[in-house]
């Protein structure tokens, strides 16, 4: 059975970090990567693995493909702090491992926790993901903040979840709405993408319409309503500042 490296990156996640190390009892080696924390995310770490790296953030893909390098297993399960392998899933991670399949990758269910509730629809699950993969095989690409694992070769579909709990509440969830959306502004810009008022007018209001309707958000009641709702305000915002960024140019 090939060993398991288990790669978590974090900065300040304290309030989720023990969740996510208490859910992978199973990993023969963890690898905490911090970027600068300046709660107890070290300290809590620190219980659980004598390797908690420090790396200054160089973004979400580099800082996750810098964890994988620093593993000592070939066989990597990467993990947000905010994430929770659940039971299910660690059972058929050790069965994949030791029958010995000829996958060299695994894309798992994500089922997230917001509002008091477990999204089921609203395009939030299964919301299925590469996290289980040989590094020989497979790294980690993508765009900031929008990350994902490459594979080049054979993937397995696991059917079991990986929790995630990203948003305290409503308040959480807008700024990092804010984060994110300032990111992926930055990113349209340098490739050349420029906001329209069409797109500021009419995109918002097609993505809650997706949400809700394509996406079934609607079952998942009023956190479902919310999920619609916070959707459309992520792309106005990406909008928005994109234009910020564009009209911010000196004139050539």
């Amino acid at each position: 059975m090939p060993k398991l490296s288990v790669t978590i990156i974090t900065k300040d996640e304290e309030a989720n970090i023990e969740r996510a190390l208490e859910s992978v009892p199973f990993a023969d080696e963890i690898v905490v990567v911090d970027s600068g924390s300046k709660d107890r995310t070290c300290e809590i770490a620190g219980r659980y693995t004598d390797r908690v790296l420090f790396n200054e953030w160089p973004g979400h893909v580099k800082q996750k493909q810098f964890a994988v390098d620093a593993a000592a297993h070939d066989w990597i399960l990467s993990i947000d702090a905010d994430e929770q392998v659940s039971d299910e899933l660690a059972l058929k991670i050790k069965d994949l491992l030791s029958s010995q399949s000829d996958a060299d990758a695994c894309e798992v269910n994500r089922r997230t926790f917001y509002l008091g509730r477990w999204i089921s629809h609203s395009g939030w699950y299964p919301d299925r993901r590469i996290r289980l993969f040989d590094r020989r095989k497979a790294r980690w690409g993508g765009y900031d903040p929008h990350d994902w694992v490459v594979c080049d070769g054979r993937i397995r579909r696991i059917n079991a979840d990986l929790l995630h709990y990203p948003y305290r509440d409503v308040s959480h969830h807008m700024k990092k709405i804010d984060s994110y959306t300032t990111i992926m502004a930055e990113r349209l810009f340098e490739k050349g993408k420029r906001a329209t008022i069409p797109d500021i007018l009419f995109r918002p209001g097609f993505a809650f319409f997706k949400k809700l309707v394509f996406k079934a958000a609607y079952l998942d009641g009023y956190p479902g309503l919310v999920v619609a709702g916070t959707s459309a305000l992520s792309v106005l915002f990406k909008y928005v500042k994109l234009r910020e960024l564009e009209r911010g140019q000196p004139k050539g």
